[in-house]
């Protein structure tokens, strides 16, 4: 139990280090991780699993008992990112495939990386997945009114899509933490592991598959990408101070926010865009960019660095 505890410990403090370190791998030799992407929504559902089995069932119908935090994250996620990616496509001019990546992105739920991220940041992680189930009913209905300007949108795939790869398995996870409580100590100690691990094998796999299209457009999305992930990490920040949020929740706020389901984005943009395939890229450099955007931000309030900002 106490090597699975360090072994989580240290995959959490070198998370970052590992994203581009497995990134820079995937791009000089992506067969070694290309093979990856078929499993895509596996990963992300293991990952989301993953997660559940952390989250105590108790914590959950709390949340819903006291649905004040869930409507303020949500709201400040699906004003804050969404506008901003309209905002960046129109400002920027994008083409149509870069244009839907991005509000793809945009309208996704906080997701895997953020749950982990605000684990790793001692956040409130009951009210990171809270936002991120409740998000998730959200995100198609985001796509269909804002993507819908640029191309046309699948509303039914997606809602399947997410459903299959982000709802199920969390709830799955939190259900058997419930049942089995503490007879899954050693399971639930490995839980936040494997997820980190799904996490750094998709984001190696994107990279690798979009390796030639990181060379056509890949500075311009990484400045897209790079606004778009700070913004609004910085205004979830803001909301979490203004309304006087408890520090974990500003974090988990924050994170949730700022860091979309980039994986699900581009399992999106594969699925149902397919006439457009640079909409993928967007969120394959998201992938990487965010969370180590995140995993810096993780550790100084983890420090507890900004209390005082």
């Amino acid at each position: 139990m106490k090597q699975l505890i360090t072994l989580n410990q240290l995959i959490s403090k070198y998370l970052m280090i590992l994203i581009i370190g497995f990134s820079c791998i995937a791009y000089i030799v992506p067969s070694y991780f290309s093979w990856a992407i078929a499993y895509t929504p596996f990963l992300l559902g293991i990952a989301m699993f993953g997660m559940g089995l952390t989250i105590k069932f108790e914590d959950l119908c709390s949340i819903l008992r006291h649905p004040k935090d869930i409507c303020i994250g949500v709201l400040a996620q699906y004003t804050i990112m969404p506008l901003l990616a309209w905002g960046i496509c129109h400002i920027f001019t994008l083409p149509p495939d870069l244009a839907i990546g991005v509000i793809l992105v945009g309208c996704c739920p906080g997701g895997t990386a953020s749950n982990v991220i605000t684990y790793i940041a001692k956040g409130d992680v009951p009210l990171s997945v809270g936002m991120t189930i409740t998000s998730t009913i959200v995100t198609p209905l985001l796509i269909l009114y804002l993507g819908g300007t640029w191309v046309n949108v699948a509303l039914l795939p997606m809602i399947i899509t997410m459903v299959k790869v982000i709802i199920v398995p969390i709830l799955l996870g939190a259900i058997i933490q419930y049942v089995c409580k503490s007879r899954i100590n050693t399971l639930t100690s490995v839980s936040p592991i494997v997820s980190m691990i799904a996490i750094i094998l998709l984001i190696a796999a994107i990279i690798a598959i979009n390796r030639d299209k990181l060379l056509i457009s890949g500075l311009e999305t990484l400045l897209v990408v790079g606004i778009h992930n700070i913004l609004g990490m910085l205004l979830g920040l803001g909301v979490g101070y203004i309304l006087k949020l408890r520090y974990d929740k500003t974090t988990a706020l924050a994170i949730e926010v700022g860091m979309q389901n980039s994986g699900l984005a581009v399992t999106l943009a594969a699925t149902n865009f397919a006439l457009n395939p640079l909409a993928t890229l967007v969120g394959a450099i998201f992938s990487v960019w965010h969370n180590i955007s995140g995993a810096i931000f993780a550790m100084l309030r983890r420090e507890n660095s900004l209390r005082n900002i």
